[in-house]
């Protein structure tokens, strides 16, 4: 019998995060927002925290306990084939809460996980004027407790928050190298500036020392093909299913409200063909012809 080791890796198989090309990761929060992802083209998939905070209708503040995160995780692993990465807020808590998510994910064949240098409990980046940050050797802990879970392939993804909160791009830098020295496997760094100026900058002094993933809500306007030829290797569009689905459900409810029908919506929501191609249902009328009786027999 394999050892539990042995199966965590092979389960990772053919799943690992490469950074060998551009990695563009699109936004899930459940398995649904995960397979449009998947058939839309993405190859990766980011399983947001924010994201999934919201569609359980909480604050992106450590407010959904992690074994209700972990929950979605599994299901957006099991309904998809792409590699996910997952938002792992700080860990959830100290180096042990860490190690333990990993072996964890890695059951549920997540192929890595992203944590960030803020102190937990966490509050969303974008949230306030700024937030303190852990102990860079603390975090770098977690790092290390992380990658000695021996998980192989298993992606440990360090971001910082040293321009988020203010604390100047020597910080990111020292940061980003001592996580890199911890074991990371790639540095997320982020920012809430309207322009990608201090993320150029970072790509400029970084120096391309280990693949660099960003995050551009705030500066949207930038093209991603012009974050990638600065040197970024990886870029998450980390809420934008959620917030076109919010804007959508809104919409469809005020739209149900104020007509008192759905005849000037039917034409703009998905129709039920669509929902039944996505989630396969072809496949199930397969099976129950292989697997159940002909009717008129034994019925279970």
């Amino acid at each position: 019998m394999k050892s539990t080791r042995e199966s965590d890796n092979d389960r990772l198989k053919g799943r690992s995060i490469s950074f060998d090309e551009p990695l563009f990761f699109m936004e899930a929060h459940d398995g649904l927002s995960a397979l449009i992802a998947e058939h839309t083209g993405f190859k990766a998939i980011w399983a947001s925290g924010l994201s999934i905070s919201t569609a359980l209708g909480r604050r992106d503040a450590s407010e959904i306990c992690p074994a209700e995160m972990l929950r979605v995780f599994e299901r957006i692993a099991e309904v998809t084939t792409v590699p996910v990465l997952v938002d792992a807020d700080s860990g959830y808590g100290n180096f042990n809460n860490a190690r333990l998510a990993a072996r964890k994910l890695a059951q549920y064949s997540i192929s890595g996980m992203c944590i960030e240098d803020k102190l937990h409990p966490k509050m969303n980046s974008f949230v306030g004027s700024g937030q303190a940050l852990a102990d860079a050797q603390e975090f770098c802990g977690k790092i290390k407790a992380i990658r000695d879970q021996g998980l192989g392939n298993f992606a440990v993804v360090a971001r910082t928050e040293a321009l988020i909160s203010g604390l100047g791009m020597g910080e990111a830098l020292d940061r980003a190298a001592a996580y890199l020295d911890a074991g990371a496997d790639a540095i997320l760094i982020h920012s809430k500036r309207p322009d990608a100026n201090e993320i150029f900058e970072f790509l400029r002094q970084w120096e391309g020392r280990c693949p660099v993933v960003v995050v551009p809500t705030t500066y949207y306007q930038t093209p991603a093909s012009e974050l990638i030829r600065a040197g970024a290797r990886g870029v998450i569009w980390a809420n934008h299913s959620i917030r076109a689905s919010v804007a959508a459900m809104k919409k469809a409810c005020e739209s149900i409200r104020e007509q008192g029908g759905v005849q000037h919506l039917e034409s703009n929501v998905e129709s039920l063909g669509g929902l039944f191609k996505l989630l396969d249902y072809e496949e199930l009328a397969s099976a129950e012809k292989r697997y159940l009786p002909p009717m008129g027999g034994v019925r279970a």
